[in-house]
């Protein structure tokens, strides 16, 4: 189910660095978190969703959460807009 939520999403936030710009300004309402990735990665985006209130959801891995989102590498993160 999280996968399809992903795929069906118009325009999604891929990657640490855009979902963190994008949780700052406070234009999230879920975040995508693959159990895989390595903690360094996904921490600081774990903790800005816990203070903002963003729902977070985790996946199984990267590689899948790349995949439905159109890219042809994995993604640790991957957050939805408002």
């Amino acid at each position: 189910m999280s996968y399809e939520k992903v795929e069906q999403a118009m325009n999604p936030i891929i990657g640490k660095k855009q979902t963190l710009k994008a949780l700052h300004a406070r234009l999230v309402k879920e975040l995508y978190v693959a159990e895989d990735a390595d903690l360094r990665i996904t921490q600081e985006a774990l903790e800005v969703a816990k203070h903002t209130d963003v729902t977070v959801v985790y996946v199984e891995s990267m590689k899948r959460l790349g995949k439905a989102c159109g890219i042809e590498v994995g993604a640790a993160t991957v957050a939805l807009r408002k």
